[in-house]
């Protein structure tokens, strides 16, 4: 079993930047970052494979959020810079430690944290 731990959400103003950061009790093949708003399916944001180094994100993110861990055992962080108001949303860290590929669909990942709320005016 895995328990991850988000931290780092907040408020911020459009443009501005936030650093999300997971911390987890096991290392995990992939790992991911999925974000939620009432009424919307659980939508994955960035993804990481451990093995592969592969990163993949949702073209909404792309060129403004940035997922990177620095070895298998440091957090997960996901740098979230030039936010727009439709950043807004809980985030959630996933993790997966059997065979995965690392995509951005939440049924891929059984480890979930209890999130983090990011705010964006």
């Amino acid at each position: 079993h895995v328990q991850l731990v988000e931290s780092g959400g907040g408020s911020a103003q459009a443009g501005g930047s936030l650093r999300l950061s997971c911390g987890y009790t096991s290392s995990s093949v992939c790992m991911g970052w999925f974000r939620e708003i009432p009424g919307k399916e659980r939508e994955g944001v960035a993804t990481s494979h451990r093995l592969s180094a592969a990163t993949l994100y949702a073209d909404s993110v792309k060129g403004r959020f940035t997922i990177s861990r620095d070895d298998f055992e440091s957090p997960l962080f996901l740098q979230m810079d030039k936010l727009e108001p439709d950043d807004t949303g809980m985030y959630y860290c996933a993790a997966e430690r059997g065979w995965c590929l690392g995509g951005l669909k939440k049924l891929e990942y059984r480890y979930w944290g209890r999130g983090t709320q990011v705010t964006v005016s």
